[in-house]
């Protein structure tokens, strides 16, 4: 069979009414016995050595009588000791004894000359008849880093879907709410009989209404649009695309001048260089005198045009006689 794995002493509450009954209730010198009940008291303390001691020997017994000749006679032992931290009854004045005591454990290394050394181990603390131990320092940061861990793994987890993108809108955390469809709208009410038409100005009051309740995404939108139209403006207001910038309305642009082109240039007081000017071009004289002709016998020649070449009469050979020598 398999053993059954107590519980951690942090976890667990101890109380005994009965035992706390017969002791008159729980007062600044019974504190200490009624601890010694609880699983949480070690035997091996100097507290359990001088209380087996006080009942056996009668000496010793006033010991037991009240709790500052206990600790009295604890502070000249050295070892293990369990010692009442906060008394709440300031050890037995007030007659309210109804708050917190703080028991606490402690090694005591005695120091000749100088103080004892006190390394504290852990604390008790007693709440009327319940005894509690005190978590450590190390089982507290433990517990609070997971509750931690957990819960960011949780929003992790549960942000992961929001998160959408959009070019118009960017990244958002809520999905766009979808436009009505105003054609099915119109088609739904062209398709109703006159019969079933409601009465004039009911219609258009219900549907005024609907259209006068934005839904919280529109908001969020448009909200979002004008943050992103204001940052671009911030960013992007005084630049232009080219330097002369379009007038009008859209369909009638204008193509506008910038001061710069509109302003003359600034004219300078030294005088202008002399321009190069060109050599005056040759003129030809067209007018040649008209060559002197032969007188021919023949008829008159058409005047030849000046400037064109009189074409040569060629003329035909004749065919060359054979001449006979007698034999």
């Amino acid at each position: 069979m398999a053993t059954r794995e107590e519980p951690q002493l942090d976890e667990i509450q101890w109380k005994a009414p009965f035992l706390a009954q017969n002791m008159g209730g729980i007062t600044t010198n019974t504190v200490l016995p009624y601890f010694y009940e609880s699983p949480f008291f070690d035997a091996t303390s100097n507290n359990a050595t001088i209380t087996t001691q006080a009942f056996h020997n009668q000496s010793m017994y006033y010991l037991l009588q009240t709790r500052e000749a206990f600790e009295e006679r604890l502070k000249t032992m050295q070892g293990l000791e369990f010692m009442v931290a906060h008394d709440p009854s300031d050890n037995g004045t007030r007659p309210d004894n109804s708050g917190v005591w703080v028991i606490r454990k402690q090694n005591r290394r005695k120091r000749p000359g100088t103080e004892d050394e006190i390394i504290a181990i852990s604390s008790y603390y007693v709440v009327g008849e319940n005894v509690y131990m005190a978590a450590s320092l190390n089982n507290i940061l433990g517990a609070r880093l997971l509750s931690i861990v957990s819960s960011l793994s949780n929003i992790t987890a549960a942000a992961s879907v929001l998160p959408s993108f959009t070019p118009a809108l960017g990244h958002t955390y809520l999905p766009p709410a979808p436009k009505p469809a105003a054609s099915a709208l119109s088609t739904q009410m062209s398709q109703t009989s006159k019969e079933s038409t409601p009465i004039p100005g009911t219609q258009d009051s219900t549907l005024t209404k609907k259209a006068s309740k934005p839904s919280m995404s529109q908001d969020v939108q448009s909200t979002q649009l004008l943050q992103s139209s204001l940052s671009l403006s911030l960013l992007y207001g005084n630049e232009y695309m080219d330097d002369n910038p379009l007038t009008g309305e859209p369909g009638s642009f204008i193509i506008t001048k910038t001061r710069e082109a509109q302003q003359p240039a600034p004219q300078s007081k030294s005088k202008p260089p002399p321009v190069a000017t060109k050599p005056p071009t040759p003129q030809l004289n067209t007018d040649l005198p008209e060559p002197k002709r032969k007188p021919s016998m023949g008829a008159e020649k058409s005047p030849i045009t000046p400037g064109v070449k009189e074409k040569k009469v060629r003329r035909k050979s004749r065919p060359a006689t054979s001449v006979t020598t007698p034999k």
